[in-house]
């Protein structure tokens, strides 16, 4: 894992949050920039699958035989906001900000198992 790109993609994501749960306090729905942040994150975080699966085809694993964890977990991870960006395209209202902003959350705590499971926390 590039620990650097790791702790971007948290701050991003709780920077998505809080502007999605900000727009949800204000009673408005997600908006047009709301998307434009949400997909500057899902790509951070597919930079970040794409490093890790190069890395990991030249022959670095996570650590205490986790691959299989690890491995779901990464894919969980990019699939995360495409997810919450669609049931807020259905919820126009406030609702639908703070999916995004809870998805946004969700996002960062993954991305800390992420990070937790390739230095050998596999166990719950």
């Amino acid at each position: 894992m590039f620990t650097p790109l790791t702790v971007t993609v948290i701050v991003a994501a709780l920077l998505l949050a809080a502007w999605c749960g900000y727009a949800a306090y204000r009673d408005q729905p997600v908006k047009d920039w709301h998307y434009l942040g949400i997909g500057a994150v899902l790509l951070l975080t597919l930079v970040q699958a794409g490093i890790t699966v190069a890395r990991m085809a030249g022959g670095e694993r996570p650590a205490d035989g986790g691959t299989a964890v690890f491995v779901s977990y990464l894919v969980s991870v990019p699939l995360c906001l495409p997810v919450v960006a669609i049931v807020s395209l259905g919820e126009r209202t406030r609702w639908g900000s703070v999916t995004v902003a809870v998805g946004a959350v969700v996002l960062a705590a993954l991305e800390l198992r992420l990070n937790d499971v390739w230095a050998g926390g596999v166990g719950g």
